[in-house]
């Protein structure tokens, strides 16, 4: 139940083994992890890549990671070759998937919610297009194929990150840090960071919060950020020991374990936070901030969605075509749109009103003119009859009607809308202990393909064999007829 919280809701565990502990409960934490690592082998099994990441390969050494500094590197040398699962020498077959470890590598391992880097690496005439980097312990895993040539251990190689992917998720992944910080200066001190996602695309952002954000409130969030973003401030990073970060004011995500030494990410005084993945270098770099969405995704906790950069200015751009486009239906300039569409609403409710009016009208005078149709059993009024040209809420005026101008009656209406019957049922206060409305309309909707239930005095149904409805409705009146011997 604890995966299937985190794995379906994305209820975090931690939030989980919380409420439990309220109860005097404990959760199964072993259960939990077997869970996962079942869940990352499915994964890895259905990868099209068809590369075995399982953990019975034993990853030596460790990767120097440059890429805070560098986005490409012509010094690393190959220490690993990882195919089908195994340790190989050499790499050769091109379109071959494999698993490359150097010794020391510009590419970002996926950590911290930030997607691993892609790029490429190559050596003479061989090159290996990287689709993924993850990082297992200290050693950092390029996943990809061989495009040509041949890779041996201990080769020499350049390994070149994809300057505008890890450009984009840089500015995504700043501004999740900014958004982090508004969020609090706006909702309060209780939002905690509850997860993240940050790639080239978007960035998206969970946190703790007891209630929806109003649309004022996301509006604050999205200037403040965007205060910050044009104050341009640099963006500075430095190694501290544990307790010296904290007692600078950084924030640490709840929960999380960390090394003795770490990495401090600071924009000004606005943002002071505990990270390890790679940044723009000033806040101006990244543009832009647009909130595309915020959700519930647990009880107590939100999730924000949003873009920056390049991916914010194509949204503007979305929104502002989608304005035109209405325009142009509207044969109006954007700032005549709003009126414009407020004038066709309130046009819309008038003619909607009329329309109600007349169908009232029209289910009026088919009632009367039904009332002649009813036949007298045991002395309950008994009327099956199809209408033309109502709605469900029309069936049930006509019904309301009929019932008034009959006392003690059994009546069914139906009506065809294209391929499907609607149907409703009557019965009298006085007659419901001896026919239920339920009965009555199912007994003509199992014959036209449906069913329906409701109030012993009152029942809807439907069905899609309008062909069978006239005849459904002429044997009502020995159903009826049945019921009350």
């Amino acid at each position: 139940m604890v995966f299937k919280l985190y794995d379906t809701y994305g209820f975090p565990v931690d939030l989980t083994a919380d409420v439990a502990r309220e109860h005097g409960l404990e959760i199964d934490r072993e259960g939990y992890e077997q869970a996962m690592q079942k869940q990352r082998a499915m994964a890895r099994a259905s990868s099209s890549f068809a590369i075995d990441y399982n953990d019975k390969v034993e990853l030596d050494g460790s990767t120097e990671f440059l890429g805070y500094s560098e986005l490409k590197t012509d010094q690393s040398h190959i220490s690993q070759i990882i195919l089908d699962g195994e340790k190989n020498d050499t790499l050769e077959t091109a379109g071959q998937s494999a698993m490359l470890i150097l010794d020391s590598t510009p590419f970002y391992g996926e950590s911290g919610g930030q997607v691993g880097d892609t790029g490429r690496i190559s050596c003479a005439d061989a090159q290996f297009d990287v689709i993924d980097t993850q990082k297992k312990g200290a050693v950092f895993v390029h996943i990809g194929k061989l495009v040509k040539g041949k890779f041996r251990v201990g080769d020499q190689v350049s390994a070149q990150v994809d300057p505008e992917l890890r450009s984009r998720i840089a500015c995504n992944h700043s501004a999740t840090h900014l958004l982090h910080a508004a969020l609090r200066q706006v909702l309060g001190e209780h939002v905690q960071q509850k997860g993240s996602l940050v790639d080239s695309e978007k960035l998206r952002f969970d946190f703790s919060h007891f209630e929806a954000i109003s649309r004022e409130q996301l509006q604050q969030i999205e200037t403040i950020v965007n205060q910050q973003i044009r104050c341009n401030h640099s963006v500075e990073t430095n190694i501290m020991d544990i307790d010296a970060a904290r007692d600078s004011g950084a924030m640490a995500l709840f929960g999380e374990k960390y090394d003795d030494q770490v990495r401090v990410l600071r924009m000004s005084d606005f943002s002071i936070e505990l990270c390890g993945g790679t940044h723009v270098k000033h806040t101006g770099d990244i543009g832009l901030l647009k909130i595309t969405s915020e959700a519930g995704v647990a009880a107590g906790v939100r999730r924000i969605e949003a873009v920056t950069a390049q991916g914010a200015l194509k949204y503007v751009e979305q929104l502002e075509q989608q304005v035109d486009n209405v325009a142009a239906l509207l044969k109006s300039g954007r700032d005549t749109v709003y009126d414009k569409v407020g004038a066709l609403m309130e046009r819309s409710r008038k003619l909607e009103k009329e329309l109600d009016q007349l169908k009232a009208r029209l289910a009026n005078a088919q009632g009367n003119e039904l009332t002649d149709n009813a036949v007298e059993i045991n002395g309950i009024k008994v009327l099956a009859a199809k209408l033309e040209g109502v709605d469900a809420k029309g069936l049930r005026d006509t019904m309301d009607q009929l019932k008034t101008k009959l006392g003690s009656c059994a009546i069914v209406l139906g009506v065809v809308n294209g391929n499907k019957v609607s149907l409703a049922a009557g019965v009298s206060k006085d007659s419901t202990k001896r026919i239920k409305a339920g009965d009555l309309v199912n007994s003509v909707a199992s014959q036209v393909g449906g069913k329906g239930g409701g109030r012993p005095d009152m029942a809807m149904a439907g069905g899609n064999q309008p062909e069978n409805l006239e005849k459904a409705l002429s044997m009502v009146p020995s159903w009826v007829e049945d019921q009350l011997k």
